[in-house]
């Protein structure tokens, strides 16, 4: 499904990585390691077309799939004057869905754990919940590749564990997951691994 072929970047006269290569296919997922300062968030951020001051190439198997991804970044990217609802229809709304049925609104809230707060003003919420909204967006996702950095942080055990069944069913579905995470992925399938930095 996609190749990266002897990536390198460099950024502050400082060499992040280099010759670095790897693939992935439908029904697998792929978790970046690394310590701080090592490239990660730029590796996604390359993937994903946000960042363009590298050599080497990004090949997708089927060119009509290189923009069937859902990326979300470290910031949860939530409005705190939005409720919870507004928030997720606005999310889904940047990537092309309009006029979403407040009950698939309310199911993709439910799914991550936010049932009650449909209503809340996600300045009132938690760090957690406010990531959850974020996320509820990937339960509503159809689309195939999920690119997530440090998608655990600021999640309490019970979020950690509805999220990595969202990626354990995506992934069973044909669905591909490439993640950044100092936590260890449990998705009921291999997960390969890609180390940065020494």
């Amino acid at each position: 499904m996609l190749q990266a072929r002897n990536l390198r970047c460099e950024r502050d006269y400082r060499v992040l990585f280099e010759d670095l290569c790897f693939s992935l296919e439908a029904g697998e997922a792929l978790r970046i390691h690394g310590s701080n300062g090592t490239g990660k968030t730029t590796l996604l951020r390359i993937l994903c077309g946000l960042y363009q001051d590298y050599t080497g190439d990004i090949v997708w198997e089927d060119e009509s799939q290189s923009g069937d991804y859902l990326y979300q970044g470290h910031a949860p990217g939530i409005k705190d004057h939005l409720t919870a609802e507004e928030n997720l229809a606005y999310l889904l709304g940047l990537g092309g869905r309009d006029q979403i049925d407040q009950a698939i609104l309310h199911e993709g809230l439910r799914a991550v754990g936010l049932a009650g707060f449909e209503d809340a003003f996600c300045g009132s919420l938690s760090a957690g919940q406010r990531k959850r909204v974020n996320l509820a967006r990937f339960f509503l996702s159809d689309h195939l590749l999920w690119i997530m950095d440090e998608p655990f942080s600021a999640i309490d055990t019970s979020g950690v564990v509805l999220l990595q069944e969202m990626m354990a069913s995506h992934v069973k579905k044909g669905g591909a997951l490439i993640l950044t995470s100092h936590q260890d992925l449990d998705v009921n399938h291999p997960v390969r691994e890609v180390w940065l930095g020494s």
